[in-house]
């Protein structure tokens, strides 16, 4: 576990009360994930902490009102800012402050499955379709990962463990596209969701968050329950 390791170093060069600030804030960010999944009665699945930051793993409907979703990934940072007033209690608040905006800005990159890379997905997802909003955030996530690497000036070990970490997440989520889109669907078929808007679309492929869609083939059109239930049929 990366968290012991770094625990150990800390303790052994005497930097204690940075990993104790780092963790806080980590933690504390997390939490708040965590909290605001409770409010729309979202399962927390688990929650992983890193050296530069957390994942919290939800067991989440994906036809879920993007507003909800949105509101789920900003209390991350909103608890971690209430963490950092707290912090400059007890610490030099120059050094809380360094630690704080490098973790919520390293948080906010545009890179899945950071709180950043959410947010771009959620943006895209309001444009184009949802497996092509998934292709397109991971995409950027692999520009952003190489930006990075390009301009580290200087290449620390911390800063190879965390680029590694990053295209570890990234590739784990590309490989689940496929799976993620699939769910997507099945959802769609098994539950009544009351979507406001309707689009017109071409493929199944084409589906939109937060609309019900028409499926148009060849000079038909299907209402998606009708199309999957005859796609179904049909294998």
């Amino acid at each position: 576990n990366f968290v012991y390791f770094f625990a150990v170093i800390a303790i052994l060069i005497g930097a204690y009360k940075e990993f104790i600030i780092i963790n806080v804030l980590i933690i504390i960010h997390e939490i708040g994930h965590y909290f605001a999944s409770k409010i729309f009665k979202v399962e927390v699945d688990k929650i992983y902490i890193y050296p530069l930051g957390g994942i919290t793993k939800l067991n989440i409907d994906l036809n879920i009102d993007p507003i909800k979703e949105f509101v789920i990934i900003i209390f991350g940072p909103i608890f971690q800012n209430i963490a950092y007033l707290i912090l400059i209690n007890f610490f030099d608040r120059e050094i809380v402050l360094t630690y704080h905006l490098s973790i919520l800005l390293f948080n906010l990159l545009p890179i899945y499955p950071l709180d950043g890379g959410k947010i771009v997905n959620l943006l895209i997802g309001k444009f184009i379709p949802y497996k092509k909003s998934l292709k397109f955030s991971i995409y950027i996530s692999y520009i952003f990962i190489i930006s990075l690497f390009i301009k580290s000036k200087n290449i620390k070990l911390n800063i190879i463990i965390t680029i590694t970490l990053l295209v570890i997440l990234t590739i784990k989520e590309h490989q689940k596209i496929g799976y993620k889109y699939n769910k997507f669907i099945l959802e769609r078929y098994l539950n009544n969701y009351k979507f406001k808007n309707c689009k017109i679309i071409n493929s199944e492929n084409d589906l939109y968050r937060n609309n019900r869609h028409l499926i148009k083939i060849k000079d038909k059109y299907y209402l998606e329950k009708e199309y999957f239930e005859k796609k179904i049929k049909k294998n």
